[in-house]
C-alpha cells in the first residue's frame, strides 16, 4: 500500500473502528472516536512505514476489492502476525475476495516464517466470523457484556 492509499484509508478506518466500537456497545461515539484514533497513532507512528506493520491493498486487475494490515510480532516459539484490519469492498463481498485475501495472506505468513495468525472480530460481524472459522481461526478468548 502506498503513502497516498495509506492516508486515504486511514481517514476511513478509524471512522469506522470507532464505528464499530460503538456498535458493539463498547463505548460512546466521542468516546469511540478518541479510541480509534489513539490506537491508530500508538500502532503506527511512522504511519504505512512503521516497522513490522504490513499494509496490502487487493486489486482485481485495476479494481480495489479490498485490504489487509498485518502486524509481526516476535514471541520465544517464533514470529507470529496479527491482523488488524481486513476489508472487502461492500460491492465485492460475497464473490470470493474475502477467501482469496486470507488464503494470500497465510500464503506471505509462510513464506516469512509466521507460525501463528491471529486476529479480532466484533461479535456482531457474523459474515467475517464465519469466514474466519471456515478458514480455520478458533476462538481463543471472547468477550461477553450485558447492557442495562
Amino acid at each position: 500500500m502506498s503513502s497516498e492509499h495509506f492516508r486515504a484509508y486511514r481517514a476511513v478506518a478509524e471512522r469506522a473502528y470507532a464505528d464499530n466500537i460503538v456498535t458493539a456497545g463498547m463505548l460512546p461515539a466521542p468516546e469511540a472516536l478518541q479510541k480509534a484514533v489513539a490506537d491508530f497513532d500508538g500502532l503506527l507512528p511512522e504511519g504505512v512505514d512503521t516497522a513490522d506493520q504490513l499494509f496490502w491493498r487487493a486489486l482485481d486487475g485495476d479494481r480495489d476489492v479490498g485490504m489487509l494490515w498485518l502486524a509481526l510480532t516476535e514471541k520465544s516459539d517464533g514470529l507470529h502476525a496479527f491482523g488488524y484490519d481486513f476489508q472487502v469492498t461492500t460491492e465485492q463481498r460475497r464473490q470470493g475476495y474475502g477467501r482469496a485475501i486470507m488464503v494470500a495472506a497465510e500464503e506471505i505468513c509462510r513464506e516469512r516464517g509466521v507460525v501463528e495468525i491471529g486476529l479480532s472480530v466484533f461479535g456482531f460481524n457474523t459474515g467475517a466470523r464465519a469466514l474466519y472459522e471456515q478458514m480455520g481461526f478458533e476462538v481463543t478468548i471472547q468477550q461477553m457484556s450485558k447492557r442495562l
